[in-house]
């Protein structure tokens, strides 16, 4: 019903910025929220940042805080990532999701029914 397509991960130094994008497609009239969830090798999945759809409220991880900033098109129904001062802990790969019915809060993957399919970042020291 929702088509995510993510875009703008790549390589970058230690201390730099990069910016990712997420375009949304189909039934986009049925998202209450966008969000951001990444992966590192050998680890869960963890929540990164999010943004509501209805009002426009950020949330945001405490190892994220800060540095990076989520944003939104209403328009286009695209939601970006802005990272700054990236470190080599930041580097996974980067998934944006959305979020239909709001069961779970949305620092919970759970909560999210629609997921692109993920831009590797790579952060380097």
């Amino acid at each position: 019903q929702v088509m995510l397509v993510e875009s703008g991960g790549g390589l970058v130094q230690a201390g730099g910025s990069l910016r990712l994008s997420c375009a949304a497609s189909g039934r986009t009239f049925s998202i209450y929220a966008m969000g951001w969830l990444r992966q590192a090798p050998g680890k869960e999945r963890e929540f990164v940042a999010a943004i509501s759809w209805r009002d426009g409220m950020t949330y945001y991880s405490d190892s994220v805080k800060g540095r990076f900033t989520i944003s939104r098109d209403n328009v286009k129904t695209t939601t970006y990532l802005q990272m700054n001062s990236l470190k080599p802990e930041d580097t996974a790969v980067y998934y944006c999701a959305a979020d239909r019915d709001s069961y779970y809060e949305l620092i919970n993957p759970f909560t999210y029914e629609y997921w692109g399919q993920g831009t590797q970042v790579t952060v380097s020291s």
